[in-house]
């Protein structure tokens, strides 16, 4: 019982360290290009917002692994 919990624990905070910082960086770089040319907001914000949804999905798979281990 304790070392599925472990497991659990393990698999949903690495899995989720990667999409957090990749989330983290995509911000700061979309902030990043609009500080320079305010213009491109709109050409900016709907690729920020994809990428960021893809990187979401991989902690999502990270929580179903954490749940599917029995």
């Amino acid at each position: 019982m304790e070392m599925t919990l472990l497991a659990k624990a393990l698999a949903i905070g690495i899995g989720s360290i990667g999409p957090a910082l990749a989330i983290g960086m995509i911000g700061a770089k979309a902030m990043e290009s609009i500080g320079r040319n305010p213009e491109s907001t709109g050409k900016i914000l709907v690729p920020m917002l994809l990428v960021s949804a893809f990187a979401e999905a991989i902690a999502i798979y990270a929580l179903i692994i954490a749940f599917s281990i029995k």
